[in-house]
Formats: structure tokens, C-alpha cells, sequence
């Protein structure tokens, strides 16, 4: 039996699994928490995710915990609308949930045994056909491919690339879940507000509670309530209504795109190769697309070296062109010049549902799957 160890239980990590295990394979997760909790803030599954977790047979368990967004509005941070799209014709519909449902949805769904926790890498090498990895409590494991999954500062990605960095973009990020919804929100709709060198954004997760997030060019203050005065009521009915302690508050980063993805035996996926800012809300979209993508090269050629490259070569110009996109949408949202944001809200306000429709294509539904030819 092929032997493969994905270090990292995360979103991509454990989808990969998931996905590998559909093909046949028998992979095992090593995460280095010593428990999987339930933390985290929102996540949305585009139709390009929710493709993929339809194809592993858990788009009606997602269903059950998600909230369904048919709709993208755009609006000033005052709560007047700048434009709206219908996202409601997907083949797939667009969802967000509690980051920990999903994880719990993952995890219930592969067996128990093939998950080992308190993991945390120290190092990897390849002994002929064979990776060995070694952990902090001084025991290694063998296997015949190894499987990078492990985030943004990932030890794997920093053994094998010795980059820099992740490259912070210049704004920070608040994300929270609320458990009421303010009357005056629309159902079934993800909100983007914009302001000066500020925004908010929000839609449904499920069981009757809101996620949201905040974007400010400042990170001197987690006093939202004076950072968002005056904004659009509900903003501030949202902070006011999420636990203060519950709130997570990170940089926007990403890094540069790079061809390097692997060698050997070993390859990355996920954010420890592509980290994304999360503007598009892609990053976990992309990490469950690289792990069927990985799934169905190794299906097709065989547990191999070529597979891995076949992987690789596949899903770079996608994850790089998602970025890019990811890292200038936040840039223009974080405008704080006044010609510069009545230039924002002119252009956003124009575009027609046609053409926002084919622009979001791209990014949220635009699966190559046939790329491993």
C-alpha cells in the first residue's frame, strides 16, 4: 500500500486526504495541535469549492450548516447600494459557514485512526524512494510521498524554498461571527461596505447567526465600535453583538507566486505554497481545489514523481492569477483619497450583472479539471 503523509489538518489538509482516500490511497494527517478545536471565524465555499466538496459527497452536509448566499451587493458605508450581482444561477451555490463545521465535517467523514495530533515538524529529507519525517517529540515516520499542507509559514515550504516572509499588504483584517442577524439585512446576501482606507463585509453561516469582516489601514486599535462610528447601523449592531474574545484579528498577506511547488517525493498545497489575502475569499476555495486536483493525478498517473509535477504544473497558473487578483481588489478597497474612492464606487457602480457575472467565472467557477493532460 502507497504510503502518503500530509502534514497539516487544516481545511486543505484534511480535504486532501479526503480526496486521496476517494482514489484508493490511505493517506494520514499530522497536525501539530494537540487538539483540533473548534476556533476560527467564517469561511465561504464558492462554487468552486462546493464543486469539490460535491465531488467527495458533502455538499448536502455543508448544506446543513451553511448559509446560502444568492446574491453579492455592494454598498457605501452609509448603506446605500453602489451594485448588486445574482449569484443564484451557479450549477453550485455559494455558501459560508463556521470554520469549525466545516473542519468537523471533514473530520467525521475520514477515519479516525488516520488522524496523529501534537505533531509539529522539524525537518524532511528523501532516502531514495522513501520520505522520512521527524517531529519535535523526537519521532519520525516513513513514507513514500509527503504532502506539505501545513499554512502560510510552513515549515516544509521554508526547507525546501528558504524564502522570505509572508508579504504584508498593508491593512489588517478583524473576522467574527455574530448570533443574530439584524432585521434590516437582506437574506441569502454576502454585503461589501466601503469607506476611507476601510470596509466591512458580511453574510449568513448557518443556524441563524452572521459572519462578518473588517478591513482598516491601521492596526493600532481593536476598538471597532469607535473605528466603524458612523457607519451603516447593522456594522455596529454586529460588533457590538460578537464576544469580544471570539474576534480574530490578523494582516492581510500573501507572496509571490513561484513555480517551485516541490521535489522528489514532496509537494505543497494550500496556503504554505499560495497564500492569498482575503479579499475573494479563495484561500480555503483554492486549497480544496489543489487537493482533488493532487487526488486525480496520482489516480491518473500512478503513485509517482510525475504525478506530483503533473500537480504542480496544473494548478499554477490559476492559484497565481487568484492571487494577483485577490492582492489588487484589496488594494482598491483600501483606497483613502477621495478622487481615488469616487473613482471606486463609479466603477463599481457601472459595471452590468453580464459582465460581473464572466469576471466572477474566472475566479469562482473556472476549474480546469482536464488540466492534468
Amino acid at each position: 500500500m502507497v504510503r502518503i503523509a500530509i502534514v497539516g489538518g487544516g481545511i486543505g489538509g484534511l480535504t486532501a486526504a479526503l480526496a486521496l482516500g476517494k482514489y484508493g490511497f490511505e493517506p494520514e494527517v499530522f497536525e501539530q495541535a494537540p487538539a483540533l478545536l473548534d476556533v476560527g471565524a467564517a469561511i465561504a465555499i464558492w462554487p468552486n469549492a462546493m464543486r469539490v466538496l460535491d465531488g467527495l459527497n458533502l455538499a448536502d452536509p455543508i448544506l446543513e450548516h451553511a448559509g446560502v448566499m444568492d446574491e453579492i451587493r455592494w454598498l457605501d458605508q452609509h448603506g446605500r447600494l453602489i451594485n448588486r450581482v445574482s449569484i443564484k444561477d451557479h450549477r453550485y451555490p455559494a455558501v459560508a459557514l463556521h470554520r469549525a463545521d466545516l473542519q468537523h465535517i471533514l473530520l467525521t467523514t475520514l477515519p479516525q485512526s488516520s488522524i496523529h495530533l501534537d505533531k509539529t515538524l522539524i525537518k524532511h529529507e528523501q532516502r531514495g524512494e522513501k520520505m522520512i519525517a521527524t517531529f519535535d517529540d523526537g519521532n519520525s515516520i516513513e513514507s513514500d510521498f509527503l504532502i506539505g499542507a501545513d499554512g502560510i509559514h510552513s515549515r516544509i515550504r521554508s526547507q525546501l524554498l528558504n524564502d522570505n516572509d509572508p508579504v504584508f499588504r498593508g491593512y489588517t483584517v478583524w473576522r467574527g461571527i455574530s448570533p443574530t442577524i439584524p432585521s434590516s439585512i437582506p437574506p441569502a446576501a454576502a454585503i461589501e461596505l466601503h469607506g476611507r482606507g476601510q470596509r466591512f463585509g458580511l453574510g449568513p453561516v448557518g443556524k441563524g447567526r452572521l459572519g462578518w469582516w473588517a478591513t482598516a489601514n491601521t492596526a493600532n486599535t481593536d476598538d471597532l465600535l469607535h473605528l466603524f462610528n458612523g457607519w451603516y447601523r447593522p456594522v455596529l449592531q454586529l460588533i457590538e453583538s460578537t464576544t469580544p474574545s471570539s474576534i480574530l484579528k490578523t494582516g492581510a498577506f500573501d507572496r509571490p507566486a513561484t513555480r517551485i511547488w516541490g521535489r522528489g517525493r514532496m509537494t505543497l498545497l494550500g496556503d504554505a505554497i499560495h497564500p492569498t489575502t482575503p479579499n475573494l475569499g479563495q484561500g480555503g476555495c483554492l486549497a480544496m481545489e489543489d487537493a482533488m486536483m493532487l487526488a486525480r493525478c496520482f489516480e491518473k498517473y500512478g503513485a509517482t514523481e510525475e504525478a506530483l509535477r503533473k500537480y504542480e504544473r496544473a494548478r499554477h497558473k490559476r492559484t497565481s492569477a487568484v492571487s494577483i487578483y485577490s492582492r489588487y481588489y484589496g488594494a482598491v478597497g483600501q483606497w483613502e483619497n477621495v478622487w481615488a474612492r469616487s473613482l471606486r464606487r463609479t466603477a463599481l457602480a457601472l459595471v452590468p450583472e453580464a459582465l460581473a457575472h464572466r469576471l466572477m467565472q474566472i475566479v469562482f467557477n473556472d476549474i480546469d479539471w482536464d488540466a492534468t493532460n
